[in-house]
This record gives C-alpha cells, structure tokens and sequence, in this order.
C-alpha cells in the first residue's frame, strides 16, 4: 500500500536517528538547560538572522498555538485568522478553552488578505459599542496555508504593516514552514523572522520524530513565557531530545534538503494528475496535492494508497488530499499514477 496520507506518518530522518543514538548515554540538565538544546537554538537563530530572538521548543502544533495565543493575548483578547485557518478548523476547541475567541476572516485561496484585515479591525473600532466587544489582540497566520499554498514576501510585509499599525503581534504558524521555503517563492527565513512577532520550525511534519522551534523576535514578548509553557503541560522533562534532533534539522541543510525533496515529489504527482485529465482543486506549490475524486472511483483509489478526504466538492465528488514527504520516492509517485485511470 503506497503511503500518501500525511507527512508525519513515517519515524524521523536517519540522520536524525543516528544523532540520536550518538548522544543517547551522555547524561545532560533537564527541561532544556542543556548543550544540545543550546546549540540548536543558536543554529535556528543563525539561519533566521535573528541573534535577538528566543527559542523555546514544544512537542506539537497545536500545543504550540495554544501557548502562543494564551501568553500573548489579554483575557479579553481574541486572535484573528482566515476562515480555514488550522487554529479554527483543526485543534477541536483549543484556543477557545482557554478564554480566547478565534475571530474569523474570509480567506482568499487559503490565505488572510491584509485589506481584509485591515477592514475588519477598522469596522471593530468603528463600532461604537467596541470596548463590549472581544478585541482583536493578535493576528495568526500560516505559511503554507492549510490548502499548501504560499505567501509572497509583499503580502507578508502588507499583512505586517496592517499588524503594527493596530499593534497586533503577528504569530505564523510554521508547522510545514520547511515545504513553504523550498518552494518557489521570494520569501526567506530571515524574511520571517523579520516580518512576524512569533513563528516555528515545524519539525513534526519534516524528518523529526516530533517537535516544532518555536522563535519569539521580540525579546519583550518573552517574559513569563517559560511559566506559561509550563502551566500547559509543554515543557518536557527530557527537553534535551528535541535539541538534539533540531541539531540534526540544521546541519548540512537537511531540513531544506528534505522539504525540496518532498515538493519535487508533489510536483511530479500534480504534474502526472493533470496529464491524466484528473481536476485539481487547488495549484499548491508545496508538498500537499488536493485532487477532486468521483466518489465512484474511490474504492479504486482505496485499493492502491492511503490519503485523507479531504472535503465534499458535490453530491457525486469528493476532494482528497495527497501529501508527499522526506520519505516519499520518484517510484511511489510513478507507482501510484500508474494505478490511477485516464480521465480523458
């Protein structure tokens, strides 16, 4: 059975795996005061540009938003993301079990448009009954989407000026930051780390056993943080293991060799997906491939691979979602289109 449901089906990266192993009987500090956590996150903030910044590592996505959002924002305070955005479709209730609501924008191919956002805090101030209203306290983004596509560096530096100006943090979502970066696109790391208040590394979805880097740019957003993590069940005993793997992430290029890797293998899929007159539900430039699938062919499709259905497109077709990582081979994608019909 060819494996195209996610991309953190697999174990880790090899070499991530023998870094492991190679420091796995040296005894070290707990809870991240260790060499290797130290190490890492000197590594992170090299290739971000970002010597001010602060690494702090957590185990997931979802955790880490929810301790993002909850340190960040005042009791009163909600976050404003697109519409699909993960933190309102995907983490069952998260943001708001903490006292915080999740204020929705429309988005625009996955994506938050900065003159939507701009429109929906000026009609928030406009709003003479606003001080009985949740405020708008921070602005959450992802990057890819949830629907794989990217943003460019004009509409991140668009959305961060609208953030500035109302004084919102700007928070980005990096659980496949990896995927966004090695595809084609004009925005970089330091980019990011230029443009955003907070964003991660997401090691989960690329080569780690588990882990995302979380880096805070603002050093004055930083206070109590550790105390939150903590209170949230976010800070490991064995905080060492997650360093010693985003080590392994940052040497030699590997995360990026992994991501560029992973996207050339999507490419090859949608490319061959086309060819065979199969429908595209959206052109993604990373590693996740969203294809519209006759719900007749679909025990065909069962037989052949794991994927994830996605969302209903009709009565009659359903939109799946294919996604590629470090571990997918030119042969999976090639065996995986040979199996698959002839549309025309």
């Amino acid at each position: 059975m060819l494996f195209f449901e996610n991309d953190y089906g697999y174990g880790a990266h090899p070499k991530v795996l023998e870094h492991l192993m190679e420091t796995n009987m040296e005894a070290v500090s707990g809870y991240g005061n260790d060499k290797f956590t130290a190490s890492a996150a000197e590594k992170i903030k090299k290739a971000c540009s970002c010597p001010e910044g602060q690494v702090y590592f957590l185990t997931g996505g979802t955790q880490t938003n929810m301790v993002v959002i909850d340190t960040l924002l005042r009791p009163y305070e909600g976050v404003v993301a697109s519409s699909c955005g993960h933190v309102n479709t995907h983490e069952a209730g998260a943001i708001e079990s903490t006292g915080h609501k999740v204020l929705t924008v429309p988005h625009k191919n996955g994506k938050l448009d900065a003159d939507d956002l701009r429109d929906y805090v000026q009609t928030f101030y406009a709003d003479a009954s606003h001080d009985h209203m949740v405020f708008p306290g921070m602005v959450y983004i992802s990057h890819p989407s949830e629907y794989g596509t990217v943003y460019t560096k004009n509409e991140l530096e668009r959305i961060s000026a609208v953030c500035h100006e109302f004084d919102m943090p700007l928070f980005l979502d990096g659980a496949r930051l990896g995927y966004g970066l090695a595809s084609d696109t004009d925005v970089t790391l330091a980019d990011i780390a230029r443009l955003t208040d907070v964003f991660y590394i997401g090691g989960t979805k690329n080569g780690a056993m588990f882990g995302e880097a979380l880096v805070i740019t603002r050093p004055e957003l930083t206070d109590g943080f550790f105390r939150m993590k903590k209170r949230m069940g976010a800070v490991m005993e064995k905080g060492w293991i997650q360093g010693v793997m985003f080590q392994a992430l940052f040497t030699d290029d590997l995360y990026f060799h992994m991501a560029r890797h992973a996207n050339e293998m999507a490419a090859r899929l949608q490319d061959g997906l086309r060819a065979k007159g199969w429908t595209l539900w959206v052109d993604s430039p990373t590693n996740q491939v969203f294809a519209v699938v006759d719900n007749a062919l679909k025990p065909q499709l069962d037989a052949v691979c794991d994927y994830e259905d996605w969302c209903p497109y009709d009565g009659s077709h359903t939109v799946v979602r294919f996604v590629t990582c470090f571990q997918t081979s030119q042969e999976d994608v090639d065996g995986l289109l040979a199996a698959l019909p002839d549309l025309h």
